[in-house]
């Protein structure tokens, strides 16, 4: 727990204003916002001592506007980084490590249908590709696959476009990214060539989905949904498609604001505030004996 002698509340406030004024995708929102911390801090609704309490008052106000998801003061247990970014980096990699690099499962079940399960997140390509590769291509003979995002908390857009690489057999346009610095936009493209053999975009493939599933795992189930490559069999994901970037702003407190937003090419629009929706609904625990004979009646046919 941190005292009122290591916790100054007023600094870190008027610093994640500064953030939010400056950074936060959507401006007006963003002035709105900072009005509304400093206001609380006024008020004397952040004197306490303890980050991790701060942390989540700071988190409610940010998210009472628009309910943005990614929008945060995030508590570290452990003193961070002040580097930007570092914080994330720091407490992604203990997972990465502990995971498999984030494909902690491969199986074949009965008919010929693989799972393949991307958890606890699509780490960074740099450190991914390598277990990733290895996890798609062990599965590419599949009759079917099944890719369990339910456990899955987000991560790296350009993992997104690495997976989807592997489950479709052309070059294709998934998604569109605005930022708000420069006011520009980015496209993500899945890629022309990849390590290993493709699965391809021919054979039965499903994605199961649960009320945990975020951000980069909601965009890879958006993107192969709306490109009709893909069935979502489960439940509606949590509903944050804003990608954002964090800076430490104490040593046990990170502000994590929304840089920019997703514009998928074929909706037009993405999955913040409602989620990716299930072409099959069902409790996200079924969802993998419910997707395995959707897999094998498909096979049948």
């Amino acid at each position: 727990m941190t005292t009122l002698t290591h916790l100054r509340p007023a600094p870190v406030i008027d610093e994640t204003a500064r953030l939010v004024t400056e950074h936060y995708v959507f401006p007006e929102t963003a002035e709105q916002l900072a009005d509304l911390l400093r206001r609380r801090l006024a008020e004397g609704a952040y004197d306490v001592g303890d980050a991790e309490k701060l942390a989540r008052l700071v988190t409610a106000d940010l998210q009472s506007v628009n309910g943005d998801k990614h929008l945060r003061l995030k508590y570290h247990a452990d003193p961070v980084s002040p580097e930007q970014g570092a914080a994330t980096l720091e407490s992604i990699r203990r997972d990465f490590d502990t995971s498999l690099g984030g494909a902690p499962r491969v199986e074949l079940l009965h008919g010929g249908v693989a799972v393949v399960e991307l958890a606890p997140m699509l780490f960074p390509l740099d450190w991914a590709a390598e277990p990733l590769t290895a996890a798609l291509t062990l599965a590419a003979r599949a009759q079917a696959l099944i890719v369990d995002l339910r456990g899955n908390r987000g991560g790296d857009p350009d993992t997104v476009a690495f997976v989807c690489s592997y489950l479709l057999d052309e070059r294709t346009h998934l998604n569109t990214m605005y930022w708000r610095s420069g006011e520009r936009t980015e496209q993500s493209w899945s890629l022309p060539h990849v390590p290993g053999a493709r699965f391809g975009g021919s054979k039965p493939l499903y994605v199961l989905s649960s009320a945990t599933t975020f951000s980069a795992a909601e965009e890879l189930t958006y993107d192969l949904q709306q490109l009709g490559r893909a069935t979502v069999v489960g439940e509606p994901t949590r509903g944050g498609a804003h990608p954002c970037k964090g800076w430490t702003v104490h040593p046990h407190l990170e502000a994590t604001v929304p840089t920019g937003r997703a514009i998928n090419p074929v909706s037009g629009t993405n999955w913040e505030g409602t989620g990716v929706q299930p072409d099959v609904p069902c409790p996200a625990p079924e969802s993998l004996t419910r997707a395995h004979t959707l897999a094998l009646a498909q096979l049948t046919t």
